[in-house]
């Protein structure tokens, strides 16, 4: 794991290039804090800050081939290396390390673009072809790592995270109004969108190619939900994810330093805690977040779940005034507006984890979109019969429908019923499944002046996606969970950006390819009590406490506005005022200053979900602005980057 950054066919004078790459990396120090590599010629530079994972002694990057040629920045792993280095082997391929960057870079220069399917794991890449002058740029198929780049012209630069290009000369940050509408609507960056004006993200599950000043996207991998396997019976489908999600907890330990599990006090972090436990060579170590706030906590089914491993168990209680607090250092590292606060503790869980000498955790990420545990599955299905269901049907259904909420009774019934009576026919093509959800989001998009279509950009995603038009309505879901809230906010602001903030790598079993095939092959869909990742649960029940497999899905989530309210951190006034809101450009002020007044005056129990969120986002775009728009830090979390390797190639031709 490590942070990338590099450029190409920059203008200013070469004798400065060393001093920006450094700059580059240094802003990223956190994510490689184990040391820091660069690689300059006359025509590019790239770097590494490394996080020492697998062959510590010799994985030093960037690599490059014996010839010189070929140059490897690398972020992230892949898990089935092992098995791709004896398949070059047998082809001929001679390797120098036993790190998985050296089967990455022969993998390339083997296969090119068709060893990316090939690849199981988490990553972001550079390769750089010195003859050629010709960059090559690729991500792992579920945006597990992030990849950001930036055009000026004939220049190109490219970085793990946006905050590197505070070195690229010239270039001024500016918050980009259609993008950020797009993000308040749906929740969370589409696979393109950063926010910034000039800055894209290369998309999962696409690589693309940089010469003589052109650049060329591919994708290789689409997203898709049909599986060749098959299975005969419920008998064979639990064993087919047991097989498979044990296969997978293997492959993500492989790693020269211990691996660690989160904890959530749900099933899907308890399976993969209970398979960790079973391919370690040693006693497992568990990390928690719990809540002061009693409606958030789930400290007893954690510690419940770590006595019965056996675990060394540590948990984190979070207060609001933790989350007020860490607020600022959790958005600098995040970079993109966020609609809720859960991701704040995962920032400081990570720092306890890295604090306990864990380099490496895995956690439950991906279960819910593979295996339909959200509660957003269960409504498509609901909404779309709902014409044609009499009202005792209806109601029934709807009793059933989230049992996990203790207010839940007949007068919220009654309340749904007119919900569901309103969006019972697609309003906007391909995106019927969201529409509730986006409701939601068109009222944050209040906050601008000029909104335009907030959901221009993902109507646009969904008209070109292939093979999307002919997907069921639980797979266009899906397709729509993976895309949008999975990698733009649960993989990336509230998985890898909080945890690489303090050096800790997060590793995923649920995002193997292979289990997300079966979880396709095994037709998961609900019984008639609508429950839940029915055969998931199924296949462990007999290996876990009871209390743990029929507990139902209560969403993660972490006090929001209440926390502002309560704590009242020194920063929020001044960052709120309408003096300071009146900065930013694209905001309404009025409309953010009465929400602001309201949320921080009023009772809780007066301030809906609605607001809620916008207020979130509200702040999170403040702070955004504030750090990388004006340039202004407010105590944020810095590592003091290591000594840098510098391989200095400039004015030294390839031999021939």
């Amino acid at each position: 794991m490590c942070g990338i950054a590099g450029f190409i066919g920059a203008a200013h004078d070469s004798a400065a290039w060393q001093e920006t790459i450094r700059a580059m990396l240094a802003a990223i120090g956190h994510r490689g804090p184990d040391g820091i590599g660069t690689m300059l010629d006359d025509r590019a530079a790239l770097g590494t800050a490394r996080l020492s994972i697998i062959d510590i002694a010799s994985g030093t990057q960037p690599m490059s081939d014996p010839s010189g040629r070929y140059w490897l920045a690398y972020n992230g792993e892949i898990y089935n290396y092992l098995e791709l280095r004896a398949e070059l082997e047998a082809a001929g391929r001679v390797f120098l390390t036993r790190s998985d960057t050296e089967v990455v870079l022969q993998a390339w220069l083997h296969w090119g673009p068709d060893c990316l399917p090939k690849f199981n794991g988490g990553f972001a890449f550079a390769i750089y072809d010195r003859a050629s002058g010709r960059l090559v740029l690729a991500r792992d198929r579920y945006g597990k790592r992030p990849l950001f780049y930036l055009r000026r012209g004939g220049e190109f630069y490219f970085a793990s995270e946006m905050k590197s290009f505070f070195a690229v000369p010239g270039f001024a940050f500016e918050q980009d109004a259609d993008q950020l509408a797009s993000i308040l609507a749906c929740w969370t960056p589409l696979p393109d969108q950063s926010g910034f004006k000039g800055i894209d993200s290369l998309p999962m599950g696409e690589w693309m190619s940089v010469e003589n000043g052109t650049i060329t996207r591919h994708r290789y991998e689409a997203l898709s939900f049909d599986s060749a396997e098959s299975v005969a019976s419920e008998a064979e489908a639990l064993e087919l994810i047991r097989e498979r999600l044990q296969a997978s907890v293997a492959l993500r330990l492989r790693s020269d330093v211990e691996v660690g599990v989160y904890l959530s006090g749900g099933v899907d972090s308890a399976i993969t805690a209970l398979l960790a436990q079973r391919e370690s060579r040693h006693r497992l170590s568990t990390f928690s977040v719990a809540f002061e706030d009693a409606a958030f906590d789930e400290s007893p089914q954690q510690r419940e779940m770590a006595d019965f491993l056996g675990s060394r168990h540590q948990a984190l209680t979070i207060s609001h005034g933790d989350i007020a607090n860490a607020l600022p250092d959790a958005v600098f590292h995040a970079e993109v507006p966020a609609f809720r606060c859960a991701f704040v503790p995962m920032f400081l869980l990570s720092r306890l984890t890295r604090d306990a000498g864990i380099k490496v955790i895995l956690s439950g990420e991906g279960a819910d979109e593979a295996f339909l545990g959200y509660d957003l599955f269960k409504e498509v299905l609901l909404r779309r019969a709902w014409n044609d269901l009499g009202e005792d049907v209806r109601r029934e259904r709807l009793g059933k429908l989230y049992p996990h909420l203790t207010h839940y009774g007949p007068q919220e019934i009654a309340a749904l019923t007119g919900l569901y009576q309103q969006f019972a026919e697609e309003r906007m093509p391909g995106l019927f499944s969201h529409e509730m959800r986006f409701q939601n989001g068109r009222f944050a998009t209040r906050l601008l002046r000029e909104a335009g279509d907030p959901f221009a950009a993902i109507s646009r995603l969904v008209a070109e996606a292939p093979g999307y038009a002919g997907m069921s309505d639980i797979h266009k879901a899906q397709w729509l969970e993976y895309k949008t809230l999975l990698a733009g906010y649960l993989l990336s602001t509230q998985g890898e950006r909080m945890s690489l903030a303090h050096g800790v790598e997060n590793r995923c079993p649920f995002l193997d390819p292979a289990v997300v095939a079966a979880a396709s092959a095994t037709n998961l869909r609900f019984d008639d009590g609508f429950e839940e990742k029915r055969l998931l649960r199924r296949a462990f029940a007999d290996e876990l406490p009871e209390s743990i497999v029929t507990k139902r899905k209560f969403p993660y989530r972490a006090p929001d506005s209440a926390a502002f309210a309560s704590a009242r951190p020194d920063y929020l006034e001044a960052l709120l005022s309408e003096a300071e809101l009146a900065k930013l450009p694209f905001i309404d002020a009025k409309f953010a200053r009465r929400l602001t007044d309201k949320v921080l005056n009023r009772p809780a129990g007066e301030i809906g979900t609605k607001e809620d969120q916008c207020f979130v986002f509200l702040l999170s775009i403040a702070l955004l602005h504030r750090f990388f728009v004006q340039r202004e830090g407010a105590g944020l979390t810095r590592v003091t980057p290591p000594p840098m390797r510098t391989v200095d190639l400039r004015g030294k031709p390839l031999a021939a």
